[in-house]
């Protein structure tokens, strides 16, 4: 099974040629400035999720590093012995 698009011939009417080629600007325009306002959104949000965690950070009285340090992980405990690869294990 062949998949095949009709065969696309450009007009030979200049008119035609001038609005189709306008008609890619328009969509090359309308495309770059949606790319634009879409990094400037990302941008603009970045900026203010920054600046709140920094505000945040600096409401807390201790800081990052005490609240770090008054957090006691779980640990678990145990006794390993490392296997070198090549070597007979001796005991």
């Amino acid at each position: 099974m062949y998949f095949t698009l009709p065969s696309l011939r450009r007009s030979r009417h200049p008119l035609v040629r001038v609005l189709s080629l306008l008609v890619g600007m328009a969509v090359l325009g309308v495309l770059l400035v949606f790319g634009l306002v879409v990094a400037g959104v990302l941008l603009v949000g970045g900026s203010l999720l920054l600046a709140w965690r920094q505000w945040r950070q600096a409401k807390s009285p201790a800081g990052p590093a005490a609240a770090r340090a008054a957090h006691q992980p779980d640990i678990l405990e145990g006794e390993f012995v490392v296997i070198q690869q090549g070597r007979p294990v001796t005991h």
